[in-house]
């Protein structure tokens, strides 16, 4: 059984944790910024180092490969370097880590391979400086349009766009690089997850058979504003309580379907928002999330029962986005499972309730993912860790699963 170096995985977390510190444990690291184009030149230094062919596509998209023994089509693995605002150390930059790491082992191992190898490093997965989210990976599959795409405006510059800031990364590459059926035979991504169901388990690994899917609505209600000091209550049309009353609604009836939906009221805004005001417009949304389509259809009809009006405020609704449910390849769901038992570590079957570039790549490779768990189960916060001897087990699985896939796959 080939085991990566726990040494080596301790020094790619510490260097990698410098570009973006924020001297509180975490990073930001935005897309593009002068961070992550440091730590971008760290991947290409590294990979090269071990005799990586380095290459970029014309979203940015890096790819280091090792050559096979024969002439197939490539294995993939990897994730993102971007963060949110003062995210952590794990959240992506840990699937790129585990890929440089697995190649690096089956590198310095001698391992023969038939199939070329591929660690690599999407662009802006996160979204927080350039919306959407997963934006190189969503025009590569055929989610977004790129046009689209570099019009998209900095969220830390105003008129400053993504095509201004790809154009002056010095990362730009051919369009022939892309990811493809044509060149790629299957991705595996290594992730944190996110979450607190590992740890709490007692697993090592999550085997990550889907992405779950999900809706999110935003609600509006209207009243009327008049003087908070003046207004009788019987006589008030008060926005913000109809929204209250609203949310106990959508949490009281949700409450009564399958225990594993989830479901965040992350977003709220009232009008005028001034506090001597009655609020007389309100705003919030609903996020919820389940892999079963079924289920995702009882939150609507619960949704689409709500009354047209509450407390005397007019309640209306509409869709801001969905996503469906994911499945992964089952093949590759397998390997990494059977990859998890030859390791001799304890594993569980998962769903993914975030998002990742890997669920957009399922609709042109064979994908799947692995997990790692997440302490307390923080991310997207400078809390976020995972020790180094758990992410050394991930990288290990990844490992296996890339060579016995080498061997199943033509």
């Amino acid at each position: 059984m080939v085991h990566c170096s726990l040494e080596r995985m301790k020094d790619k977390i510490a260097t990698f944790s410098r570009f973006g510190d924020t001297g509180h444990g975490g990073i930001t690291r935005f897309s593009l910024s002068s961070e992550v184009l440091a730590a971008r030149a760290e991947f290409k230094k590294r990979m090269a180092a071990i005799g990586a062919t380095v290459v970029t596509d014309d979203m940015a998209n890096m790819y280091a490969t090792l050559p096979g023994t024969e002439p197939l089509k490539a294995i993939v693995s990897g994730s993102h370097l971007d963060s949110v605002r003062q995210g952590g150390n794990y959240d992506g930059v840990l699937g790129v880590m585990s890929a440089m790491e697995a190649l690096e082992t089956i590198a310095t191992e001698k391992i023969p391979h038939r199939h070329p190898l591929t660690a690599m490093v999407w662009t802006n997965e996160e979204g927080a400086r350039f919306e959407p989210a997963m934006m190189s990976s969503g025009v590569i599959c055929g989610k977004f349009t790129k046009e689209k795409m570099l019009a998209s405006v900095a969220k830390d510059q105003p008129g400053y766009t993504f095509g201004e800031a790809l154009a002056a990364s010095g990362y730009v590459g051919d369009e022939a690089n892309r990811l493809s059926p044509d060149k790629q035979c299957a991705l595996i991504e290594l992730h944190i997850e996110q979450g607190p169901v590992l740890e709490a388990e007692g697993y090592d690994i999550g085997v990550v058979d889907g992405v779950c899917g999900m809706i999110n609505y935003e609600f509006t209600f209207i009243g009327q504003a008049d003087h908070a000091g003046t207004t009788p209550m019987k006589y008030r049309k008060d926005a913000l309580y109809a929204a209250v009353k609203a949310i106990q609604y959508l949490h009281d009836e949700l409450d009564k379907l399958d225990p594993a939906l989830v479901y965040t009221t992350g977003k709220i805004s009232a009008h005028p928002n001034i506090h001597t005001i009655i609020p007389d417009e309100v705003k919030f949304t609903i996020d919820a999330r389940h892999y079963d389509p079924a289920v995702i259809e009882q939150v609507l009809a619960v949704i689409r029962k709500m009354p047209d009006e509450i407390v005397g405020c007019k309640v209306s609704y509409a869709e801001a986005w969905a996503r469906k449910s994911v499945a992964y390849d089952p093949l590759l769901v397998d390997t990494v499972e059977e990859s998890a038992v030859a390791c001799n570590y304890s594993h569980m079957r998962i769903h993914s309730g975030p998002g990742h570039d890997a669920q957009y790549v399922a609709d042109i490779l064979p994908t799947s993912m692995i997990f790692v768990p997440s302490v307390e189960g923080h991310s997207h916060c400078e809390l976020e860790y995972t020790p180094a001897e758990a992410c050394a087990k991930g990288v290990d699985v990844l490992i296996q699963t890339l060579l016995s896939l080498d061997r199943k796959l033509g």
